[in-house]
């Protein structure tokens, strides 16, 4: 593979991380008031709070995808889960 094919899946590999990335932060910001940056930031009780929350916000959107609520959107609930388990995960280190 030459200079620049490695160059190109490089930046496609960055582009895909910060639309992961975007949707995350609106996602959760629109959901629950929380800034990611500033969630993943926290730490101890303040994280657990947060945690906990989301968690909550998690099981709603769940029960609304289970009684196919006209609300409900995947991309929001898969979103919503990425940044949980990301906030989870950075807490873990």
């Amino acid at each position: 593979m030459g200079s620049i094919e490695k160059e190109a899946a490089a930046f496609a590999k960055g582009r895909r991380g910060a639309e992961r990335e975007a949707r995350q932060n609106a996602a959760l910001y629109l959901m629950s008031g929380v800034d990611l940056a500033e969630a993943l930031k926290q730490g101890g009780e303040e994280r657990r709070k947060t945690l906990l929350r989301l968690g909550r916000l998690l099981e709603r959107e769940r029960l609304k995808g289970i009684r196919k609520h006209w609300s409900y959107d995947l991309n929001r609930h898969i979103a919503l889960k990425e940044a949980y388990d990301r906030l989870l995960g950075a807490g873990a280190k």
